[in-house]
């Protein structure tokens, strides 16, 4: 059975995507890399002609991902690094006249997640100084550009590969991490409750006048409705509510002659 978009899963999908770095200088940014590779889901990691081999420094700035780096294939040209990718994107700061397509991150991320239910894809970052050269990036079909400060565009290498790891994500699962518990919205009759003893608390406060409400009532109400709110919140407040008015009846009580 060939992978589909029905048939495979999105781990799978990301599974197929390798990050390629070209003649990295730093071995400690390789392990930045991998580290930023693996809070998004990424594993698969080549290395291309590295100035340095990944050492001890690169393994502590890979915290929990030294696995990647392990597994890390080192090859000596691109072409090596690219060879049987169904699609390749390189990624460049810098405007470039010689490219296939020109995309935004977050569109080439969506076209990276779409090829990796048929085929391997290839995401290619240069070297820390300069980026990678007119020829290497002509080897894209896609030059993806992260829309940066046009003042200052130029991302550490990590940095890079963490913005990129993370749209891949998006666009894989979405952007909704977690969500917070839901609890019992308030019911009509209890909103409607909570209404009528905030109009009479306000009137024992002398903060409302029945007489001449005004816009106040409207707008509680308006309150109310924006907040959604739910059903212990109700409580809370009419409780609330509820002390209060037992501070007006002690006041009163204390101001009798």
């Amino acid at each position: 059975m060939s992978d589909t978009p029905s048939s495979m899963s999105n781990d799978d999908a990301l599974a197929r995507i390798r990050i390629v770095l070209v003649r990295t200088s730093h071995p400690g940014n390789i392990g930045a890399a991998a580290r930023a590779m693996y809070t998004m889901g990424l594993t698969c990691l080549t290395l291309v002609a590295p100035k340095r081999a990944p050492d001890d420094e690169a393994v502590a700035l890979a915290a929990g991902a030294a696995h990647i780096l392990e597994r890390a294939r080192a090859v000596a040209s691109l072409d090596e690094a690219l060879a049987g990718a169904a699609l390749t994107i390189g990624l460049s700061a810098r405007r470039r006249e010689f490219v296939g397509r020109a995309l935004g991150v977050r569109e080439a991320a969506h076209d990276a997640i779409a090829n990796a239910q048929h085929g391997d894809v290839a995401i290619v970052f240069g070297t820390e100084m300069f980026g990678l050269t007119n020829d290497e990036l002509a080897r894209c079909a896609i030059a993806a550009t992260i829309p940066a400060n046009p003042a200052y565009s130029s991302l550490n290498l990590a940095a890079a590969v963490q913005v990129v790891a993370y749209e891949l994500r998006a666009a894989t699962f979405g952007t909704v991490g977690w969500e917070a518990p839901r609890f019992p919205q308030a019911t009509y009759d209890e909103i409607e409750g909570l209404y009528a003893h905030a109009q009479r608390t306000l009137t024992a406060l002398a903060f409302l006048n029945p007489a001449m409400p005004k816009r106040l009532l409207p707008r509680l109400r308006r309150l109310f409705a924006r907040a959604a709110l739910e059903r212990e919140e109700v409580n809370i407040l009419r409780g609330i509510l509820a002390r209060v008015d037992e501070l007006i009846v002690d006041r009163k009580r204390q101001n009798k002659p």
